[in-house]
């Protein structure tokens, strides 16, 4: 057996059965190894490497496993690295191959040479290589357990050519086993619960962890329980039903006025599985010293970042169902107050506040979306101020059904797409993209159409890159634009050329039977949304990032 063979072998050991890959020459082995397994990994070929990290961060969002990544040596794993700072950012499970030198060839600059324990060493959680063949499977099934440990996230393998080529001999394939559950402590349970029953207007921040653990039950129980208030952080809608009485909206780059009011009233905050990224707390800014903080996340590190009254270094799952049996009833002020929030954000996210400029309002055609899409397909949304059309107006209902990266990475949606629609076949994959972000990585609607992914594309089009004009506009005025217009090609015509059904949208009454059509087509189609530049934001208070 070769070392390729014995690293394909972990990987079905192991249960995965995706991979995406950019083919280089670099681990022919593999790709031979995924070849002879027959349909057992599906193996899906992006024409970018970022398309290859992003469409695994994408499944292992929504499957909370990772899928296999693969790349070439140098150029391959620099393009691959913004996937890869993604899926860290976004605590996601991900591990991506990286065919490397010859070992004796190591440390002289060789062809296309990068030393990757240093490249990578600050965005993935190992760079593991093995020294020999024989060592491939060992340190495979350590990379798949490693990348959902504690807080998941990516771990990168590199794959020396003569390693992958030579001779492993009779390798046993080491056997999965159950990532290990962070139970609480007592201790901090009775403290935390003690906090919990103190507190006016307690407010959950729901995180990533919610949605990895499937604990979204948990903390529907808890909030039932408790009587708190339920905040989704950033791009994390999905983490607790939107329509739920306890949901007070989403921690978006821009707040509204209920929100700060919510948030002066706010005396005790409970982080349910939140790193409390830069976003969720306004830079870093938001948790006020009067305010007492519960943080419940597994990695110590993460608690460290943060002064709280309690810290608890567990999962956040097993955590709420303790503090579920823990806390006393809510109080009947506590549940008034949190009703007046909940109905506060509930006009918020109903269309009809904002009167657009031009003549398609991206508030009506998500509204449309919510109606005639099935009610758990997966959203996912690129980076740029059309997204927040979405995250304002797209009511999140069930769990593991958005992804969009915290990093704020764009052209990752289309990719996205791709994993979306390799881990949630059942159910469409919809992707939000702006015109600018869709120039980067929109050609993956080639690998699309090659594997026949019916992913759906809705490219908001304003010929501009938004948010920094919006900022431009504000700093400097009309005067100061430089650099933010763009020319977007017909986006509808591109795609028919990727061999897509495509429609043209200028008015918003165009968009349901467009929509309709591209739902009942039973390959991958693109919709191009013609916006006006004047309705870049739904918030008056724009904040560019």
């Amino acid at each position: 057996m070769k070392g390729g063979e014995a690293l394909v072998e972990t990987l079905l050991a192991f249960g995965v059965d995706t991979a995406f890959a950019v083919p280089g020459e670099s681990y022919l082995p593999v790709l031979a190894a995924i070849q002879r397994s027959g349909n057992r990994i599906r193996l899906v070929t992006p024409r970018h490497e970022s398309g290859v990290t992003f469409a695994a961060e994408a499944y292992g969002k929504l499957m909370g496993r990772p899928a296999a990544g693969f790349v070439s040596r140098g150029p391959g794993a620099t393009n691959a690295s913004i996937g890869v700072h993604t899926a860290a950012q976004d605590s996601t499970p991900l591990v991506l191959f990286i065919g490397h030198v010859p070992t004796h060839a190591k440390g002289r600059e060789a062809f296309q040479e990068i030393d990757y324990h240093r490249m990578f060493s600050g965005i993935a959680k190992a760079v593991l290589e093995p020294e020999t063949p024989a060592s491939m499977a060992a340190l495979t099934a350590r990379a798949l357990t490693l990348a959902v440990s504690g807080r998941p996230g990516p771990v990168i393998m590199v794959m020396p050519k003569d390693i992958t080529e030579g001779d492993a001999g009779e390798v046993a394939i080491p056997k999965p086993r159950a990532r290990a559950v962070a139970y609480p402590d007592p201790g901090a349970i009775a403290e935390a619960a003690r906090l919990i029953d103190a507190a006016r207007h307690p407010v959950v921040i729901s995180g990533e962890m919610v949605a990895f653990e499937r604990a979204q039950a948990a903390l529907i129980a808890f909030a039932e329980a408790s009587g708190a208030a339920v905040t989704a952080a950033y791009r994390r809608q999905d983490t607790f039903p939107n329509g739920h009485p306890a949901y007070i909206g989403h921690l978006e780059i821009n707040r509204v006025a209920f929100q700060d009011q919510a948030w002066a009233e706010c005396d005790l905050v409970i982080a349910a599985g939140s790193r409390l990224d830069g976003i969720t707390t306004q830079d870093f800014t938001l948790i006020r010293p009067d305010q007492r903080l519960i943080q419940i996340f597994p990695d110590p590190d993460v608690l460290a970042r943060w002064s709280s009254e309690v810290a608890l270094a567990a999962d956040v799952g097993p955590t709420l169902v303790a503090l579920t049996k823990a806390v006393k009833a809510p109080t009947a002020s506590r549940l008034a107050w949190r009703e007046r929030v909940h109905a506060a954000q509930v006009d918020f996210a109903t269309p009809g506040a904002i009167t657009v400029q031009g003549r398609v309002d991206l508030a009506r055609v998500i509204e449309h979306v919510g109606r005639l899409a099935p009610k758990q397909s997966v959203i996912l949304t690129d980076s740029g101020t059309f997204a927040r059309w979405v995250h304002r107006y797209y009511h999140f209902e069930h769990g593991r059904t958005q992804a969009g990266p915290i990093a704020g990475a764009m052209g990752y949606a289309v990719p996205g797409a791709l994993g979306a629609a390799m881990a949630r076949p059942d159910v469409p994959a919809i992707a939000f993209v702006g015109d600018g972000g869709f120039l980067m990585t929109g050609q993956e609607l080639t690998t699309a159409a090659q594997h026949r992914l019916p992913l759906k594309v809705i490219v908001c089009d304003n010929n501009a890159w938004g948010s920094i004009l919006v900022s431009q506009q504000r700093a400097y005025g009309a005067s100061g634009e430089f650099g933010t217009r763009l020319e977007s090609p017909d986006f509808a015509m591109v795609a028919k050329g990727y061999g897509l059904a495509a429609y043209s949208i200028a008015a918003t009454a165009e968009f349901p039977a467009a929509f309709e059509a591209a739902l009942a087509h039973d390959g991958p189609a693109l919709i191009h949304l013609r916006l006006d530049d004047r309705d870049i934001s739904p918030f008056q208070n724009e904040v560019a990032v």
